[in-house]
């Protein structure tokens, strides 16, 4: 049988040992109640993680502006040798518009209007789909239309139908389908024969030499009007306008020289001797 001291240092032992556990299970219980709970993650879906990419919904027209932004030329490049904007081919094409007038075929203006073609070419050659490109060529269509000679008149038509056929929704494919729907017809000058003139040495048939000869006639005014040419398919109508006829200029005769008539020779004289020839003195008989 053991001893109370035995018993004693026993239970002061097991004290000892549960008093640490109830300790440490103490302080383990603290760290779990002041970590806070785990929220609960949502589960990703594809739309989530896309619209997380490309950001907020793009309305309607904003997507419209982009799409066009992405095919329209800078407003700060330049086309073509003389270094266009776009901006200054519009300019070009809507001013020599105006100054043209009716009609025209100044070389000046047309000199001008080549520049600007040169840039719009180089410009739809880089940027096709545009949308800017339609009031341009449209601008051209308005300057050729005035331009009465056949290769800007047949520019004019191939213009026309660009817009139409890659903008028909446009104001400016609107215009232009309703105004070759009414008609539309190419015009530009005949090209100037020269006048004729009647010869006053030729006789007529019919007529003695004895005849006075018929005054030479005056130049005509203009030749005889060109026939106008039937449109092939699909171009439009053509317009032919006669212009005066071009006076011939007098081919310069050569001026013949006349040669020096010889004057009348006078053979020289011989001068007097102012010295008196010695006459014989008589002689003397013996």
């Amino acid at each position: 049988m053991s001893s109370f001291p035995e018993q004693k240092g026993f239970l002061l032992k097991r004290a000892f040992t549960s008093l640490c556990a109830a300790a440490l299970a103490l302080g383990v219980a603290a760290s779990v109640a002041a970590a806070p709970a785990p929220q609960p993650q949502p589960k990703k879906t594809p739309a989530s993680s896309s619209k997380s990419k490309t950001g907020p919904k793009l309305s309607k027209w904003q997507q419209y502006i982009l799409k066009q932004m992405k095919v329209s030329a800078p407003g700060d490049e330049y086309f073509g040798r003389m270094k266009m904007s776009y901006l200054g081919i519009n300019n070009t094409f809507h001013d020599d518009a105006i100054r043209a007038g009716e009609y025209t075929t100044d070389p000046r203006l047309i000199s001008s209007i080549e520049w600007a073609d040169e840039a719009l070419t180089a410009w739809a050659k880089k940027y096709p789909n545009d949308p800017q490109l339609a009031r341009s060529y449209f601008l051209a269509f308005l300057m050729y239309r005035k331009v009465y000679t056949p290769i800007y008149q047949q520019k004019a038509w191939d213009y026309a139908h660009i817009v139409i056929k890659k903008w028909p929704s446009s104001y400016f494919g609107k215009a232009l389908t309703k105004d070759l729907g009414i008609g539309y017809t190419e015009y530009y000058f005949a090209t100037p024969v020269p006048c004729t003139v009647l010869d006053p040495s030729a006789v007529p048939t019919g007529m003695s030499k004895g005849a006075p000869t018929p005054t030479p006639a005056a130049l005509t005014s203009s030749p005889s009007p060109s026939p106008t040419p039937s449109p092939r398919p699909g171009q439009p109508k053509v317009s032919i306008l006669p212009v005066p006829c071009i006076a011939p200029s007098p081919s310069p005769s050569p001026e013949i020289s006349g040669s020096p008539s010889p004057g009348a020779r006078s053979t020289p004289s011989p001068a007097a001797s102012t010295s008196a020839s010695p006459s014989p003195s008589p002689s003397s008989k013996p």
